[in-house]
């Protein structure tokens, strides 16, 4: 099954979520979305840390409510030792079911910092990214520019002109090249909310229930 990687600490799930995993789902042909909790992100302050296991209660509450959607909750980085990196959850993902097929998703804002991730080229060689939207951002741009640097990269395949097994769809070394990156821009919406805002909206005594999930 095609499986997409939607990693995140959801706290809280809201709409902006809800609407890019309904697009994963219904346009772009992935059989699931695996909805990863995670513990911290090694780029923020770790105090959150030990609130994983009640946003991924959070969560699951949030996705029952919706039976629609193909979406699992996975709790597998909150049983993994620290420091969490998406390769290693990637990795674990595909240790777990090898029969599947494992993509991550990550917005534009992540992309441009693709860069200060752990292994980020195997990210991008080894599983790929569907990069969605965000306000800000040239994800074109971007991804040209990655795009370019691979050329530094040893390609998967040279083409000649006299290969007779050339994989279909590969005909040019820039085909070459985006096979080696495998970075896929999928024109999701953009709903202009956020986790950040909802919380201070909660904690101003505003309702902020018709942004949540």
């Amino acid at each position: 099954m095609k499986i997409a990687v939607y990693s995140g600490s959801f706290n809280p799930l809201h709409i902006g979520h809800q609407a890019i995993m309904e697009f994963l789902t219904t346009d772009k042909g992935f059989d699931w979305v695996y909805l990863v909790v995670s513990p911290q992100n090694p780029f923020k302050d770790s105090k959150n840390a030990k609130t994983g296991r009640e946003r991924y209660e959070a969560a699951v509450e949030a996705v029952c409510r919706h039976p629609e959607l193909h979406v699992w909750v996975d709790d597998i980085e909150l049983n993994m030792p620290p420091p969490q990196y998406t390769i290693k959850t990637l990795d674990a993902l595909k240790a777990r079911e090898p029969e599947n097929d494992f993509t991550l998703v990550i917005g534009a804002d992540n992309l441009q910092g693709i860069h200060g991730w752990r292994d980020f080229q195997r990210i991008l060689t080894d599983y790929g990214v569907a990069v969605y939207p965000r306000k800000g951002y040239d994800l074109d741009r971007l991804k040209k520019d990655l795009i370019e640097e691979c050329r530094h990269c040893t390609a998967p395949y040279v083409l000649d002109g006299t290969e007779e097994d050339v994989p279909e769809g590969m005909r040019s070394l820039e085909d070459a090249l985006e096979r080696s990156y495998n970075i896929k821009v999928i024109d999701a919406p953009i709903v202009d909310i956020s986790s950040t805002r909802i919380r201070e909206g909660i904690a101003r005594g505003e309702d902020m229930s018709k942004y949540l999930m």
